[in-house]
């Protein structure tokens, strides 16, 4: 059975030195009530991480508290990208209704062991995820989280080029967060991908490691000609940045799919390379990455989530951007942060900048990842 209440609490602070940054944060939830923190801070502050984290768990009284390391982060005050800056979000959620973990490749196998009567209960709980990109066992850990414990995940890779880059028991783990059941706590997420379609969907028929030679029997290089048109024929440099490969999410009711560069092209083979490893009988299409299509899609994703939410409050809400977005793509007259609250309104919310995108139970690139408490 589901439950709601007021507002969660949050805070956020840009100030330049980490004591600062304390002193900031700890102010702004004085009056806070809660039982599930989650911390996130630009990566100049990570080795400070640890001593953000005693202070709010003693002015908080709140113990458990997940959090991660970025490029920057976001807030319902804002967006800092590439600046010191920290967020946290308060949450006041049933006894009960969350567990903590951290862990490497079998870390679900280990929840579902020791969490079986939880899980029997929380039937496909969320799953706030934070993964270390640095750690060679965290696809497997992502996956095995999904599979094991039957979650859907949200979250983003971590962004930091030392010390342990998110909140779990011990450095070096490979994911951390936590899992939150949906019978208690009721949660929607959204996904805006940044990319419009701008292909059908073709098959791959021949190809060898990243190279893909032919599509639906035809040369890779010639549909790709087909795709783009005239803009990009005669100077095909352009593209980077712009033309992209997309992978279907097989069984996806929303026409999902994850984003990867096409890194090299050979006009006289007529062949393509992708940044992935692919095989004969993969599925994928092109698509369109620039400024318009990022902000037409982060409006489709609120509005749906507008939709779905109804008369419903929102007590609070985590969103997960990836570090190519931002001020890369989006501008100041509409920034996703913007976006999000001229359609859901102003509530409490944290992120960070990340360096790939968690949603269900694949890592994404170039998309946004949105949950909202109600």
């Amino acid at each position: 059975m589901t439950t709601s209440g007021r507002k969660f609490f949050s805070a956020t602070s840009i100030k330049s030195v980490w004591e600062d940054t304390i002193s900031e944060l700890c102010s702004q939830l004085e009056n806070a009530r809660g039982n599930l923190g989650i911390l996130y801070v630009s990566e100049d502050l990570l080795p400070n991480l640890e001593n953000i984290l005693n202070r709010l768990r003693l002015e908080t009284n709140c113990n458990d508290w997940l959090g991660a390391a970025g490029y920057g982060v976001l807030s319902n005050v804002g967006e800092f990208y590439g600046e010191t800056s920290a967020t946290a979000l308060l949450l006041d959620l049933p006894k009960g209704s969350f567990k903590i973990f951290s862990g490497d490749e079998n870390t679900g196998s280990k929840i579902r062991e020791t969490e079986k009567s939880w899980l029997e209960q929380a039937y496909m709980p969320l799953a706030i995820t934070h993964a270390d990109p640095r750690q060679p066992t965290t696809p497997q850990a992502i996956e095995n989280l999904a599979q094991e414990t039957n979650s859907y995940l949200i979250g983003g890779l971590t962004a930091a080029s030392g010390g342990s880059p998110h909140v779990s028991d011990q450095s070096g783990k490979a994911v951390s967060g936590a899992l939150v059941s949906p019978e208690m706590c009721e949660v929607l997420t959204g996904l805006s991908q940044g990319c419009s379609p701008i292909s059908e969907i073709y098959t791959i028929t021949k190809s060898q490691k990243n190279i893909v030679f032919e599509m639906d029997g035809r040369p890779a290089f010639d549909i790709l000609l087909e795709t783009i048109g005239e803009e990009f024929q005669h100077d095909f440099q352009k593209m980077g940045g712009t033309i992209f490969i997309a992978f279907p999410i097989a069984g996806s009711d929303k026409a999902d799919y994850t984003v990867r560069n096409l890194v090299g092209l050979d006009p006289e083979n007529k062949i393509i390379a992708i940044s992935e490893n692919i095989s004969d009988g993969d599925k994928l299409l092109f698509c369109r990455r620039d400024r318009e299509s990022a902000v037409k899609d982060m409006y489709r994703m609120s509005e749906d989530l507008k939709r779905r939410i109804g008369k419903k409050d929102i007590r609070g809400g985590i969103y997960i951007s990836c570090a190519a977005r931002g001020p890369n793509q989006f501008s100041r007259s509409a920034r996703e942060v913007d976006i999000i609250k001229e359609t859901l309104g102003d509530f409490p919310l944290v992120g960070f900048f990340a360096n790939g995108e968690i949603s269900r139970d694949e890592i994404y690139a170039y998309t946004g990842v949105l949950a909202v408490f109600l």
